[in-house]
């Protein structure tokens, strides 16, 4: 397959398009001026909101005035993550993908598929004249991967529409009516620093070729976390020899992925040097056994590095015990049958960066019952506080909740059984739509989200699934045929 046999066409050629504007989390601005010029040009009705959301509305085709109206919704936003050897500037270069097999992946960096790909697929409806469909508002959401602040900054009326699809789901024939709330819980450790004991010897250990992942979706997937793994390595050390001292930690780039890669720099008894690389190698080939089927690339190094000031003892010592100690992962399973044993409740220390005088740390908490949100972050904060940091949530944004007796959920599950032969799943999602932001401000808004089949989402093994694109597109197109009048 080469690119001139993708299908359909129209929409990967909006993808194309697309991929080649930078549009990373909080500057956006590229692309909300490329949509802006991209409605007008078409002379359809288009909108920029005082927070940067894009609505371009279409009117019905003949015949089709009495439908409902029906807003289809992406966010304009890319994760920016590129492989540590890969030079890629995410304010400047275009995306370069490639095919594999049926995969569209990127070179090196995360693809934009999420959700470029849903952008695409509005753009492609938008600009097609052989469509049937009724009234159409197509929205561009910003910053929905650092915090989802396109969404709550949307004021009501922006929207008009009666049925709502978002098109940032991953799972193709997977119908999606829920979605976790979530918040972010930082931690910060202040210290000074000091010179390292008489006759210390710098070790750099460091780890890469994890998966990593989307910390919601992901995150039953017993995926190695580079952060956990550093810690825990630090913690048996320091509790097994006297004379340790921590100089740097760094690992982890997003909120809303699983970290990666990581290094640590440590003092360490010039006597030991050997004994801790020793432990090294045993501690790698036990965690890749642990890990054998979830991370099967993990790439292991430990060498010497130059003498710095090192952290002060008690400040790092608290640290590491607290790296140790923190939850990280499921906390708790959906209670809720209808929900099919999703995961209700997880927590991901995403990244931590040392500096000259700080340690700090950002988590991400998610739930779909916000009582439980509330004792994850709490939970959270607890170990850090114990440790002596000072830790803090952030307010974040609601759960979905799964509507009853939906007549949308009802089109788009006859329509597939229909099409395709066979049922779709219904379920929730343990990460963020902005279905939760717009149940607040439009609560009479019937929603659902569905989309093509994407893996490694938020990596930069991140890729689509070519067939499912059309799959997609059918389905969309078929559910917009049959809106019912209003």
């Amino acid at each position: 397959m080469n690119k001139n046999d993708l299908k359909p066409a129209v929409v990967f050629a909006e993808f194309a398009k697309i991929n080649e504007i930078p549009r990373p989390s909080k500057r956006e601005e590229k692309m909300i001026e490329y949509l802006r010029n991209w409605g007008e040009s078409h002379g359809l009705d288009t909108k920029v909101d005082e927070t940067g959301n894009v609505i371009i509305r279409k009117p019905a085709t003949k015949g089709m005035e009495n439908r409902q109206t029906v807003i289809l919704q992406s966010h304009m936003d890319m994760v920016c993550d590129k492989l540590v050897d890969v030079e890629f500037d995410f304010d400047k270069d275009a995306i370069k993908t490639y095919i594999d097999g049926e995969w569209l992946k990127a070179e090196g960096t995360t693809l934009g598929a999420d959700d470029g790909i849903g952008c695409a697929i509005e753009l492609a409806i938008l600009g097609s004249d052989d469509i049937e469909h009724g009234p159409i508002e197509c929205v561009f959401t910003r910053d929905e991967e650092t915090g989802l602040s396109g969404a709550e900054g949307m004021k009501a009326g922006f929207m008009t529409g009666d049925y709502l699809i978002n098109l940032d789901s991953e799972d193709e024939g997977e119908i999606f009516v829920s979605c976790a709330g979530g918040r972010n819980t930082q931690a910060k450790f202040t210290f000074k620093r000091e010179d390292a004991p008489a006759g210390s010897f710098f070790l750099k250990g460091s780890l890469k070729g994890l998966v990593g992942g989307h910390s919601g979706d992901d995150i039953n997937k017993k995926r190695a976390n580079a952060i956990k793994l550093l810690g825990r390595f630090l913690f048996q050390t320091m509790k097994r020899y006297e004379g340790v001292r921590l100089a740097q930690f760094h690992s982890g780039k997003l909120h809303n992925a699983i970290p990666r890669d990581g290094y640590f720099v440590i003092a360490v008894p010039n006597d030991l040097k050997e004994n801790v690389r020793a432990d090294w190698n045993v501690f790698a080939a036990e965690v890749e056994d642990e890990f054998h089927v979830t991370d099967t690339q993990m790439v292991w190094n430990m060498e010497s590095t130059d003498a710095e000031p090192v952290i002060a003892p008690a400040v790092a010592k608290n640290f590491v015990w607290a790296i140790q100690a923190v939850d990280n992962g499921i906390y708790a399973i959906c209670q809720d049958e209808a929900l099919g044993g999703m995961v209700e409740t997880s927590s991901n220390i995403a990244s931590i960066h040392s500096t000259e005088t700080t340690i700090d740390i950002l988590s991400s908490q998610r739930s779909n019952v916000m009582s439980n949100l509330d004792n994850m972050c709490a939970t959270i904060q607890a170990v850090f506080e114990l440790a002596g940091a000072e830790a803090k949530s952030s307010d974040g944004y609601p759960a979905w909740k799964m509507r009853s007796n939906s007549e949308l959920q009802k089109i788009v599950w006859d329509s597939y059984v229909k099409l395709f032969g066979k049922e779709p799943i219904m379920r929730g999602i343990h990460a963020g739509l902005e279905c939760g932001l717009f149940s607040e401000r439009y609560p009479n808004l019937d929603m659902v989200s569905f989309g093509p089949t994407l893996r490694f989402v938020h990596t930069p093994d991140e890729r689509l699934h070519i067939p499912t694109v059309q799959m997609v597109w059918d389905h969309l197109l078929d559910v917009l045929k049959n809106i019912p009048q209003k």
